[in-house]
């Protein structure tokens, strides 16, 4: 049996996902975050050393990593389903996108995440100009910038089909999913890009997500 461990509000509602659109059986093992912090509790860290969501258990194999534990499923469970063929053009745009949602998209997001975080945080009253001058700076000069860039090139790709890697749905779709509703909710994704909206209105109808939605509980990255 496959057990995802499952951390509220957290990529691996992704993983939820993809096991309803593969049509397997799985449990969730369901972690909540601080509420102070944010962040995992001490509990997932006696799955993988890392303490971070998503984490599946099958088999005795223990695996974490958004894109790993994706490929695993759908190159294991998948019969063909989810992923274009080996060897053809459409598998490697397949497994840049892939990697892309992690490893570029990302990292902007999550920068400017923590850049609010320390806008809003409590600090000596002395202290508070100065470090808003610097999270505005920054955020103004690098972030929003990359975060517009990457926007703009994903509302431009996402145009040439219905679906990232062409008018198939496939994993990488879901594994885009995650960036796209973060930027959504937080970082100014909005009706400016309809084609990038549009693509979310269609996730977000599928009945998998849906029925993913159900087993994962309260997933405020859609609030």
């Amino acid at each position: 049996m496959i057990i995802v461990h499952h951390l509220n509000n957290s990529r691996s509602q992704r993983i939820l996902w993809l096991l309803e659109e593969l049509n397997l059986e799985y449990e969730v093992k369901r972690y909540e975050r601080d509420l102070k912090t944010m962040l995992a509790p001490a509990a997932l860290r006696q799955v993988h050393p890392l303490g971070k969501s998503p984490v599946i258990t099958d088999d005795g194999l223990t695996l974490a990593e958004s894109g790993a534990i994706v490929e695993y499923l759908v190159d294991r469970y998948g019969n063909g389903r989810l992923a274009p063929p080996l060897g053809t053009p459409e598998r490697l745009r397949y497994t840049y996108w892939l990697h892309y949602a992690e490893g570029s998209a990302m990292p902007p997001l999550l920068l400017n995440l923590v850049f609010n975080q320390v806008e809003k945080a409590p600090m000596p009253f002395f202290a508070k100009p100065i470090a808003r001058s610097i999270v505005s700076r920054v955020k103004h000069s690098f972030i929003g910038p990359q975060i517009a860039q990457h926007l703009d090139y994903l509302e431009a790709e996402i145009s040439k089909s219905s679906w990232f890697v062409g008018n198939e749905f496939t994993a990488a779709d879901i594994q885009m999913s995650f960036p796209l509703e973060a930027a959504a909710m937080r970082a100014g994704l909005d009706a400016s890009r309809p084609n990038l909206m549009s693509f979310l209105d269609r996730i977000h109808a599928r009945p998998a997500y849906q029925r993913a939605l159900q087993r994962g509980g309260t997933y405020e990255l859609l609030s």
